[in-house]
């Protein structure tokens, strides 16, 4: 079948709101390129899992493309339509598995020396959407935290290496209930700016006790459907024939139901994601917390984000990693804290890359101890400090 082809009942298995998004832009999908179209069916059949910020992406995107001129779908569009497809993947039921169809024309665009055509076509879209419609810039200034090393007493390695050179390192801050002060700072935003999913709490363990206003999820909270998962891939990967594209298809058509998973739908769709499409964030608590601020950045565009790192669990050969075996894992706090100082630049580069990064702050701190990095438009770049304040007070030279 091909976009023209296009009926109502067409999109009957889409979710709800995605099914009447795609019925309201029915003409619009009907005269987009095959090599195209599917793409954006992946976005929208995932419509109703969509945190805010990425359903108006989609919004915004369908709403233009429904206002080009011919002349304009020909200019924006016409380096997709001269892509040669297979009657395959024509034929094949990319209306309800567009991710499955793209993976399969990938394949076919490499083995027919059209990926570059693809990718250049892909390029060109991209920059002009992005032209055409430009972010805009948030309600809040943002701010991320990033706190590491719970459980380690002392620390003789430089940290924040990779952040000094943009913020002022503070040696004297005073630590007294700073994981406290620093969750109130988060909840105190949530109460003045209460946006759906806008504010963040991630934790590499068990999460403290912390305002309901902050959307927060947890490594131990996630314990059970890790296991499951785990075990579940155990009896996939036992199977004949199962390889990595395989298993990689099977992760993908799991569902928050599947795992034992409850509470608020989007948040179970995201949690799901984070352990089937995230590297290692089913076994090592410090890789599931990057890939969680990461996705919550990316996807939800938080304002407000806290990120704490735990001690993972030592490395051991894959398949003890992977077993769901009852058992204390032994941990390892300062190789941890090594994971979340890299973790904690990744989450400062990753808050850099929205809307209004020349106004967001974001401070790491050295759990339980004197030091600090803390970044913002008007703190003093590669610049040191002895100056003794409390995490609260230091939060505000950055966001007062």
């Amino acid at each position: 079948m091909l976009p023209s082809s296009l009926k109502a009942d067409s999109f009957e298995r889409y979710p709800p709101d995605a099914a009447r998004l795609a019925l309201a832009h029915l003409e619009v999908l009907q005269r987009l390129p095959l090599a195209f179209l599917p793409s954006l069916l992946r976005e929208l059949i995932d419509y109703d899992a969509r945190f805010p910020a990425e359903r108006a992406s989609i919004d915004a995107e369908l709403a233009h493309l429904s206002s080009l001129t011919p002349a304009q779908s020909l200019e924006w569009l016409g380096a997709f339509s001269q892509l040669r497809l297979s009657p395959a993947l024509e034929h094949s039921d990319w209306v309800n598995q567009p991710g499955l169809f793209l993976e399969q024309l990938s394949a076919y665009l490499w083995s027919t020396h059209q990926l570059d055509a693809f990718r250049a076509a892909a390029t060109a879209y991209g920059d002009r959407l992005s032209s055409a419609l430009p972010a805009q810039p948030p309600p809040l200034r943002r701010l991320g935290i990033a706190i590491l090393g719970q459980g380690v007493a002392s620390y003789d390695s430089p940290l924040f290496a990779n952040l000094r050179e943009h913020g002022t390192y503070f040696h004297k801050v005073i630590p007294d209930r700073g994981l406290e002060k620093l969750l109130q700072v988060a909840a105190s935003r949530a109460q003045a700016h209460p946006i759906s999913y806008a504010h963040w709490y991630v934790d590499g363990g068990d999460a403290a006790s912390s305002s309901p206003l902050l959307t927060t999820v947890s490594y131990t909270g996630l314990e059970p459907a890790r296991n499951a998962l785990l075990r579940n891939m155990q009896s996939q990967i036992s199977k004949p024939g199962m390889g990595p594209e395989e298993l990689r298809t099977h992760l993908a058509q799991l569902s928050p139901r599947d795992l034992g998973m409850a509470g608020d739908p989007l948040l179970q769709a995201f949690q799901l994601k984070l352990l089937t499409e995230g590297s290692g964030t089913q076994i090592f608590s410090t890789t599931f917390a990057q890939w969680a601020a990461r996705e919550v950045l990316r996807r939800a565009q938080a304002l407000t984000l806290v990120v704490r790192f735990a001690p993972r669990q030592r490395q051991r050969p894959m398949n003890e990693l992977l077993s769901s075996q009852p058992g204390k894992p032994e941990l390892d706090p300062v190789g941890s804290i090594i994971d979340a100082d890299m973790a904690a630049y990744y989450q400062w580069i990753n808050q850099q890359r929205l809307p209004g990064s020349d106004r967001s702050s974001f401070l790491a701190w050295f759990e339980g101890h004197s030091d600090a990095i803390l970044i913002g438009p008007s703190i003093a770049r590669g610049a040191e400090s002895n100056t003794a304040l409390p995490l609260d007070a230091l939060l505000a030279l950055a966001t007062g």
